[in-house]
């Protein structure tokens, strides 16, 4: 359900208002990461290496060379390199909200800008940060991410993290983060997002139909989009709640009726709708709390605001980057503003 970007350069990029244990990890997980690579060619050409990671990276550099070629990403070596980093997650972010708050506890840097969670190259060190924040009364959630963008800073690259759901997936993957790399607002984690997952699912469809396939199962999409919709009503809900003059006791049962409610709603429509299928089953029957509703504004808010745009600008990526660039250069208000009028028009 997580997917990250830029979780530190070096050391001497970063601010110092955080420990130096915190930056020399990040530091020294990316130097790790740099050192692993080497050119998928390589890896291809190498008969020792697994037959089946060799046609999986050959699989890739086809959707590598589509993402440059027709989707106008950047054509660098990022996504032509290959990593094994021996761990199934690159990162662990650790997202955090006050226990009636929605707005995520922020994390910023010189390069990226304020993003909304805090990222690990061990496992073991998000799980002490999160334990740490909910000493502190706070609503913790943890999430591993397979993939992350430099912004181009580095050539990043294929990582065997990246390797687990076949090869649509991974290009889908590189798809997303390269789309960090055209372009990128510091300080607006919804925005990078959405614009990223839409490039993510347009590129995924041309990439499909480019080499004769049929759409992707609508059934599949509509699933997700209600699910979605459904954590994004309660989080409305729960908005709304949070702004009452409850005692503290008082909130604390609201709340948890709230995210019985998620369950049941969600259980309604599974077996009323989907004919049974439990796909979400795992991620709804884990303790809730404010933070694992995080990642879903973040990462889906603007997605039909983008869909908009792009059809507006005639399918023509070089047109819809440059119509995003003008947007993202607006002051905050202003481009938030614009999302919505794209969004309305989306949705009439």
């Amino acid at each position: 359900m997580v997917r990250g970007f830029f979780p530190g350069l070096l050391v001497v990029l970063l601010s110092g208002c955080s420990s130096v244990q915190y930056y020399s990890q990040l530091a020294a997980g990316q130097v790790q990461l740099l050192r692993a690579r080497e050119p998928v060619a390589k890896v291809i050409a190498d008969t020792s290496r697994p037959q089946a990671l060799r046609e999986h990276l050959e699989q890739s550099q086809k959707a590598r060379t589509f993402a440059s070629e027709h989707l106008r990403l950047p054509d660098n070596k990022s996504y032509r390199l290959y990593a094994d980093i021996g761990r199934s997650y690159v990162v662990w972010n650790v997202f955090a909200t006050q226990e009636f708050s929605l707005s995520p506890e922020t994390h910023c840097f010189p390069i990226a800008g304020c993003v909304a969670y805090r990222g690990y190259y061990n496992q073991g060190a998000a799980r002490g940060e999160a334990a740490v924040l909910r000493q502190r009364g706070m609503d913790v959630s943890i999430g591993g991410v397979e993939a992350y963008s430099t912004l181009g800073w580095f050539n990043d690259p294929i990582m065997n993290s990246m390797l687990h759901w076949g090869d649509e997936r991974l290009a889908t993957l590189i798809f997303h983060e390269l789309a960090h790399q055209r372009f990128y607002v510091k300080d607006d984690t919804a925005f990078n997002e959405s614009f990223a997952s839409f490039v993510e699912q347009e590129g995924t469809r041309q990439w499909r139909a480019a080499r004769g396939l049929a759409p992707q199962s609508l059934s599949a999409s509509k699933q997700r989009d209600q699910f979605i919709q459904l954590v994004l009503d309660a989080r409305q809900r729960l908005g709304t709640l949070y702004a009452q003059p409850l005692t503290a006791d008082a909130m604390r049962q609201a709340k948890a009726a709230q995210f019985e409610r998620l369950r049941s709603e969600y259980r309604q429509l599974r077996d009323s709708q989907w004919g049974g299928d439990n796909r979400y089953d795992a991620w709804v029957n884990q303790p809730m709390n404010n933070a694992r509703l995080l990642p879903f504004g973040l990462y889906d808010q603007w997605v039909p605001a983008f869909a908009a745009l792009f059809a507006q600008e005639g399918g023509d990526w070089a047109k819809f980057y440059k119509a995003v660039e003008k947007m993202g250069g607006m002051p905050e208000a202003q481009r938030k503003a614009a999302l919505r009028q794209l969004q309305g028009a989306c949705l009439r």
